[in-house]
């Protein structure tokens, strides 16, 4: 420990440009564990001696020029990625009402049946639904090539086709802890008995759980938006809704839009064509 601590006084923050940031960046979101206990980096990490050292560098990370982008409202360029093959070309997802309609009652009946097949007992070896966002509808990122690599615990896809797409309407933007617990306070969805097992594993809190009812989010909102600061400063956390509720932003990535009706278009600029790096690292285009 006291070797750690050293060596972190000793670096010299400066030398943390926007690669080295970047890729740390890519690194913390890969490595992002919603259904599973905190590893040994995690728990060291969260030592107050420990976060006492890291201060310095988060501070350098936060005021870099290169991070400003961290804390952006949705962008009305966006892109959304298709990690299928170019040979394989599909349209985007339409019909959002009907996606939403069909995840809220997927979801209600998952409630259903883990309440009646799952142990209350948090520590019982059960998993599920762990995400806290509606498959089925359009998902877009603001920073391409960089959104390739802020994938939770991506698949190591070598290819991707992204599709440029702009938005209107009515953006709720996550900034904030207090952003996404309004949402749900608004249209609350209790989810207690199909992510208990997962999201205690996660946070180490045992409590009823709830996320946004996004069906009756669309009623008011064409889309979220959840910054990439936002992010790093929340999820995968017990955020506390009430005094009986609490609530996770699990399963989401950076400087990510959910796109709950029918606003976002394909638009003129053409498809790219990405290829991964053999080193993992880094994506080239190979769009001619």
């Amino acid at each position: 420990m006291t070797d750690l601590i050293t060596a972190l006084a000793a670096l010299d923050v400066t030398m943390a440009g926007a690669e080295v940031i970047d890729r740390a960046l890519a690194r913390a979101v890969d490595t992002s564990r919603p259904w599973q206990e905190p590893d040994g980096e995690d728990a060291l990490a969260a030592l107050p001696e420990v976060r006492k050292a890291l201060a310095p560098i988060a501070q350098h990370v936060i005021t870099s020029p290169s991070t400003k982008w961290w804390s952006q409202s949705r962008q009305v360029e966006q892109w959304t990625i298709d990690w299928r093959s170019a040979d394989d070309p599909a349209p985007l997802p339409r019909e959002p009402r009907q996606a939403l309609a069909e995840w809220a009652l997927g979801t209600r009946a998952e409630e259903v049946r883990s309440e009646w097949k799952r142990l209350r007992n948090p520590h019982a070896n059960w998993s599920g639904t762990w995400w806290s966002f509606p498959q089925g509808t359009i998902q877009s990122v603001g920073q391409i090539p960089l959104g390739l690599n802020l994938i939770e615990d991506s698949f190591g896809w070598e290819h991707a086709t992204v599709i440029p797409v702009r938005g209107i309407g009515r953006t709720y933007e996550v900034r904030a802890e207090a952003d996404w617990v309004a949402l749900c306070l608004e249209h609350p969805l209790e989810v207690t008995a199909s992510r208990r097992h997962d999201w205690f594993r996660c946070t180490g809190y045992d409590g009823r759980w709830v996320i946004p009812d996004w069906e009756k989010v669309a009623e008011r909102w064409d889309a979220v938006h959840l910054t990439a600061l936002a992010y790093l400063s929340n999820a995968n956390r017990a955020l506390h809704v009430d005094t009986d509720l609490s609530t996770v932003i699990a399963g989401w990535n950076p400087d990510t839009t959910i796109w709950l009706t029918d606003a976002a278009r394909e638009w003129d600029n053409p498809r790219q064509e990405w290829q991964r790096s053999p080193d993992q690292e880094n994506w080239a285009s190979t769009t001619h």
